[in-house]
């Protein structure tokens, strides 16, 4: 009889288990919840890099700046706001704003740290258009998680 070996049972190598649970913990998906008010709440934020950013600019470039914020296009200055926002907090920190208020944070498949890889995928996810509308389905994953192989969960 060929014996084959089962893929659910527990290593017997020593190092091998060890390097098996390494990074590993209990992932608790985040639920609708938590991810409708990390919207609400990094969109804030994000408004208020903006407001900041413009206050800057203004007091720099005096009129000239003020003529450049009045002449570009919101979205000009809105996207690269948002994308370097998503993609400086969540490198650094595994969070935004949002996830540190809600007690959440992104993950990889295994419950360790995302890697810049899959951050930088993340970010660059939130363009695409309608991805919002990603979080109606069953499972409630949006297409910003599931195409880089993330996940929120709830930190501990």
């Amino acid at each position: 009889m060929n014996q084959q070996q089962n893929p659910y049972a527990s290593p017997t190598d020593p190092q091998h288990a060890s390097e098996q649970l390494g990074d590993r913990q209990r992932v608790i998906p985040a639920g609708q919840g938590a991810r409708f008010a990390n919207l609400i709440i990094d969109y804030f934020a994000q408004m208020g890099v903006g407001l900041v950013l413009g206050i800057v600019i203004v007091v720099v470039g005096g009129d000239e700046g003020a003529r450049f914020l009045e002449s570009t296009s919101d979205i000009l200055i809105g996207l690269p706001i948002a994308l370097s926002y998503y993609f400086v907090c969540e490198a650094t920190t595994s969070r935004t704003l949002g996830k540190l208020i809600t007690g959440t944070k992104v993950v990889n498949k295994d419950g360790g740290p995302a890697s810049i890889g899959q951050i930088a995928g993340r970010t660059l996810c939130r363009i695409i258009p309608f991805e919002a509308f990603s979080f109606l389905g069953t499972p409630t994953r949006g297409w910003h998680d599931s195409i880089p192989g993330t996940f929120v969960v709830k930190s501990k």
